[in-house]
């Protein structure tokens, strides 16, 4: 794979996820941490097989409706996070599965998430 440049590194959140049938090698650790420079709040897990992040909400439903917002961001995009959430926190995780580690899409999808939760920074805790 092509390591990324810093222009298209910042770009990664205009990219649409491209499906992934299987068959291609996932990213190795030094790919992975490259493309993660555009999502730098995310974290590598699990032998850099997948990445994380937690976020932090006012309350219960400020996190549903944000949980929300990344299902529909996941059905647009063909690209099915693992989310756990609950009173004020949301934790969501990434993996192509098809190939058991990380792809360019999950970080596409990280950076599109770190989008949504932008919009919800500065806003008082339980307002929409």
């Amino acid at each position: 794979m092509k390591m990324p440049t810093l222009s298209e590194k910042t770009t990664l959140a205009e990219k649409t996820c491209t499906p992934c049938r299987g068959g291609v090698p996932p990213l190795g650790r030094a790919e992975a941490e490259t493309l993660l420079a555009a999502a730098p709040d995310w974290t590598l897990m699990d032998e850099a097989r997948r990445i994380e992040r937690g976020f932090r909400f006012g309350n219960f439903r400020e996190a549903a409706e944000f949980v929300r917002q990344i299902g529909e961001l996941a059905e647009a995009e063909g690209h099915h996070p693992d989310i756990a959430f609950g009173w004020g926190y949301a934790t969501i995780s990434l993996q192509t599965k098809k190939i058991g580690g990380l792809h360019e899409n999950d970080v596409i999808m990280a950076t599109k998430i770190d989008r949504i939760f932008a919009r919800w920074q500065g806003l008082p805790a339980g307002r929409m």
